[in-house]
């Protein structure tokens, strides 16, 4: 079926679907459905509703509908085990039989309890003396993928590993698409990539040493798959456009001339992604490989040079159009460009395909009948992405003359949006000029401002917070969407949301919590809510994108310049501090963050969007502290998720970022105490940037870690205060006051006391207040335990 939105394209007519001469490619796909089939078919396995056939039943439908769009689009190279149920890296992991002993696995195939456990942990609900207890297996810690918010399971590898196919889930789905008349491309992560992003049990071995075990595992499932009549593989090895050693590429030129030995008749496209392979080209060009994808969105210069050292038979997949952000394609342009390379190179010698799999774009535009006309007719999604590939492939391979109307359409499309009256706004523009170094620093050193809040504040030692939402309840979302679709009033719907503030700060007190929230009820999701009441800012109804298993969040589309027209949180917080006389915290999204969690205009520098935001949340700030908020949370889980893959581009960003924060944060008093909040990362690898935030207190997850992310914290100095998270929110599971006390004493003993704040790992928007209400009071129970040890 042609997409609604590129009918124009094609003059009414479908695409051919005959093969291609420059044969148009997918890396992988979203995996979710279109009306995010595969969440609700996830929940309803969890909660009991349907049984692992039922879900295996509902998972090759999506697969099988997902092959179908593709190939209705005239996409030649249709990709196969790019679906999950959960995580990709989870799958590899089992696949290779990377279970740790904690999932009590005892060979064999890797059943879906298991899988599940070692994403999700697994829950066992135990009482004692009329109090639910530690109990369960927690999950693999988890963390983001390269840049992006897609989280995945980290493996977790011990020197003693061994490795042993467990899983026929490639195999299976090879098959299946066989089935449907489709001769797909499998894909794989690849072995040099999944070592290097497992995590080590102990210090004193480094994963990349068993490479020599795990490349027969491959070895095997690339056999398999060739015996069933796969022609080609694609092998995902992103780690290339990574700073890579001497070792990490006699790693790789280990593992293909493996390849090239064991399954010699197997043809290897190898893929890189998110960004050029720069000092790696030489040891990518030298694989034996057949295929080499290129991310020419984010890299476009090294297309020249890899051609220039590649061999003329090496084929080389042209990553052109964007994997990673929804605005269409200029089609024209990119035929400009690519079609005398082609015309010298030979037309035999090249693929047509997204930047990277189109895993971070929403499925369909077609889906958004409410969105602004004009701002639509900027957008394709990754059904529309399939038919611009098959477009620029059918005018690069066949003539220009076979698709001159849909190049025409679209650069039509393009030209609009530069010249729309809805991008630029002279008045942020010259906010942001005016910007000077005074806006982006506090008025007395940390040490200063300390002694003032904590006269302020007098909070106790060992300080209980939580991060900002509470449980959004089947109620809360019923009324949100009943309000959306206006079947309740305003009037009622925020009679509803006070009564839900009311509650969660009632449940605080009566937990003992120090510092209280307001549960952020009327929010939907931090980017979002924020997003909606500033200018610049456009959303989607069902422009859905997975963050991990089945958590999706709709980013929203920053297409003009950004500014804040009205205070968009005071209300909020101010009411939920007149219900108590504990502080209550602020809350808000950071500039960084909102930048980074949305599909961004392409058209400025990101670095001016990101100032643009941040002086819109300055106002906010400011606005929060005049309301009589004494401590305001600014979170900036995505900080090092923008961080540049090269080192050599660290610098720069974290200049701006930094700078970003601190214009949003610096407006206030001493007294006021300013939060902020990070997700999992190597924090590592941003500690000077950390520490140049200048926040009064971080908070961190680092439960999974066991604390060993507070180790960046300890050997880089932090001198503010830190929140360690003391229990894993992504799990259902509810941890015992003996589990927290003793996380919180290694944190204890790697910081000073009084620089701990004793939290949750994060949000508890999407857990239940019957998981939350026990964790919570073991928590506070934990935190005065400490108190009376370290008193």
């Amino acid at each position: 079926m042609l997409s609604q939105a590129f009918a124009p394209l094609f003059n009414g007519v479908k695409p051919m679907t005959k093969k291609s001469i420059i044969p148009v490619a997918t890396l992988g796909t979203p995996r979710i459905g279109s009306r995010r089939e595969l969440k609700f078919a996830l929940e309803r396995y969890w909660a009991g509703q349907s049984d692992a056939k039922t879900l295996q039943q509902e998972a090759a439908a999506l697969r099988r509908s997902i092959w179908t769009r593709q190939h209705q689009a005239g996409v030649d190279i249709v990709p196969s085990n790019d679906f999950s149920l959960y995580d990709h890296i989870l799958d590899t992991s089992v696949t290779v039989g990377a279970v740790p002993p904690v999932y009590d696995w005892k060979g064999g195939y890797v059943s879906l309890p298991t899988y599940f456990a070692m994403a999700r942990g697994d829950a066992q609900e135990e009482s004692c003396c009329g109090k639910v207890v530690s109990s369960g297996i927690p999950a693999l810690e988890m963390t983001k993928w390269f840049d992006t918010n897609y989280h995945y399971l980290v493996p977790e590898l011990s020197a003693e590993q061994e490795f042993t196919l467990t899983s026929t889930k490639v195999l299976d789905e090879f098959r299946e698409a066989q089935a449907q008349g489709i001769p797909s491309r499998p894909v794989l992560v690849g072995p040099v990539t999944f070592l290097k992003l497992s995590k080590a049990t102990t210090t004193d071995f480094d994963p990349l040493s068993l490479l020599g075990r795990l490349l027969p595992v491959y070895s095997e499932i690339l056999q398999k798959l060739s015996a069933l009549g796969a022609e080609w593989v694609q092998i995902d090895e992103p780690v290339l456009v990574l700073d890579l050693d001497d070792k990490d590429r006699s790693a790789l030129t280990l593992a293909y001339e493996t390849f090239a030995r064991d399954v010699p008749d197997l043809e290897i496209m190898l893929a890189t992604y998110f960004g050029a392979l720069g000092d790696n080209l030489e040891t990518a060009v030298s694989l034996p490989i057949s295929g080499l994808h290129l991310d020419l969105v984010r890299a476009p210069e090294q297309l020249s040079h890899v051609i220039s050292k590649a061999r003329e038979d090496l084929i080389l997949s042209l990553g052109v159009i964007d994997g990673r952000n929804v605005w269409r394609a200029d089609l024209q342009g990119l035929y400009d460009w690519l079609a005398p390379i082609v015309a010298e190179r030979g037309r035999e010698t090249f693929q047509i395909a997204p930047s990277c799999s189109l895993l971070h774009m929403p499925v369909d535009i077609d889906l958004e009948t409410d969105l602004d006309p004009e701002l639509k007719s900027w957008l394709a999604f990754a059904y529309q992405k399939f038919e611009e590939l098959k477009a620029l492939s059918t005018a690069l391979g066949e003539g220009i003359g076979f698709v001159t109307e849909v190049l025409e359409v679209a650069t039509r499309a393009v030209r609009a949006r530069a010249q729309s009256g809805k991008i630029h706004n002279e008045e942020v523009a010259a906010s942001v000029s005016a910007i000077n170094a005074r806006m982006a620093r506090r008025y007395s050193t940390f040490a200063v401002r300390r002694q003032a809040q904590k006269a302020a504040l007098n909070l106790p030692a060992f300080p209980t917070t939580t991060i900002g939402s509470f449980p959004q309840t089947k109620d809360v979302r019923k009324a949100r969407a009943a309000y959306g679709r206006g079947d309740m009033s305003r009037s009622d719907y925020e009679a509803f949301l006070k009564a839900e503030t009311k509650t969660a700060i009632e449940v605080q007190e009566d937990i003992g919590i120090d510092v209280l929230v307001h549960g952020e009820f009327e929010r939907n999701d931090m980017v979002q809510y924020f997003g909606e009441k500033m200018a610049g800012y456009a959303f989607t109804k069902h422009g859905w994108v997975q963050s991990y298993g089945s958590r999706y969040v709709r980013p929203p589309i920053i297409f003009g310049d950004v500014s804040r027209p009205e205070p968009m949180t005071v209300h909020w917080s101010s009411y939920a501090q007149s219900l108590t006389d504990k502080p209550v915290k602020g809350m808000l999204t950071g500039p960084v963050t909102m930048l980074q969690w949305s599909f961004v205009r392409d058209d400025i520098p990101r670095e001016t969007i990101c100032k643009q935001i941040a002086l819109a949340l300055r106002s906010e700030v400011t606005d929060l502290e005049a309301a009589g908020i004494g401590l305001i949370q600014i979170d900036e889980p995505a900080l090092r998720e923008g961080l540049p893959l090269r080192q050599s581009e660290w610098a720069d960003y974290l200049d701006w970022a930094v700078a970003c924060f601190r214009i949003t944060a610096s407006g206030v008093q001493d007294e006021t105490q300013i939060h902020t909040h990070m997700c999992y990362c190597e924090f590592n690898d941003i500690m000077y940037g950390i520490a140049a935030l200048d926040a009064d207190v971080i908070s961190i997850e680092t439960s999974r870690s066991k604390m060993e992310l507070l180790d960046a914290f300890v050997t880089g100095g932090y001198p503010n205060e830190i929140g360690p998270g003391v229990y894993d929110i992504h799990s259902p599971r509810v941890p015992s006051v003996d589990e927290m006390k003793a996380l919180l004493r290694t944190a204890s003993s790697r910081l000073a006391p009084d620089q701990i704040w004793v939290n949750p790992d994060c949000g508890l928007k999407t857990r239940s207040w019957e998981e939350v209400t026990p964790a919570l009071r073991h928590m506070v129970a934990a935190a005065k335990s400490l108190r009376t040890e370290t008193l």
